[in-house]
């Protein structure tokens, strides 16, 4: 089995996506802008502040941080209404902690958003959010500060990643990665396990991965 298996949030674990946006049009179309949803899926797994710049450039006349307190509230709001858990990963989450496996959650998004969502989950046992490290993803420091917080070695561990700053994040850390692909495509790397849902990933797996073998592409359809 791994050491632990290491947790990106938004996308992966649970599909908040479709708020972002949905945040990121309200903010926008407040100061005049026009944002669309494809404008939202070229933030996917951008650190805040980066995706703050931007909507700054699109005409938001706000702070970097009202931006970010802005978009966290309205998601904080959608995911404490009902927690839209992707298919497959709350079930991974739960064989995992009955196996014994440590877990964390390693996530761009702040601490404000991650650790209330930690707290209703209650299966990890490090946090690692946005704003607890100095280099975000795609920096390796997130995945590294979080093996480091688990007392295990990273090569040991496994993460799940849906965004190529993420992907890219956990790859450098040297950890195995296994890929979820969601919203936006994943491009092939040697040494990245690839798939279309949790629903194809089972303890074996992960333990396959951790073992530095590489799973065999799974695509819906």
């Amino acid at each position: 089995m791994p050491a632990a298996v290491l947790w990106d949030m938004d996308g992966t674990l649970i599909n908040t996506e479709p708020l972002w946006i949905a945040a990121e049009i309200e903010l926008v179309e407040a100061h005049g802008g026009v944002w669309t949803e494809e404008d939202g899926l070229t933030l996917v797994g951008n650190p805040m502040a980066v995706s703050a710049a931007i909507l700054r450039a699109r005409g938001v006349d706000l702070t970097d941080e009202q931006i970010i307190e802005f978009l966290n509230t309205r998601v904080r709001r959608g995911v404490a209404a009902r927690i839209p858990w992707q298919p497959g990963a709350r079930e991974l989450l739960v064989a995992l902690h009955a196996a014994g496996v440590p877990q964390a959650l390693v996530t761009s998004s702040f601490r404000v958003l991650a650790e209330p969502f930690a707290d209703a989950v209650g299966l990890f046992d490090v946090v690692v959010s946005g704003d607890d490290v100095t280099r975000a993803k795609p920096d390796p420091e997130p995945y590294l500060t979080a093996a480091a917080r688990l007392g295990v070695d990273v090569h040991r561990c496994v993460a799940v990643e849906d965004s190529p700053s993420g992907i890219g994040s956990a790859m450098a850390s040297g950890a195995g990665v296994v890929a979820v692909e969601v919203l936006v495509p994943v491009e092939p790397r040697p040494g990245l396990s690839r798939v279309s849902s949790l629903t194809d990933v089972g303890l074996a797996d992960l333990a396959h991965v951790a073992a530095g073998h590489v799973l065999a592409p799974r695509r819906a359809g």
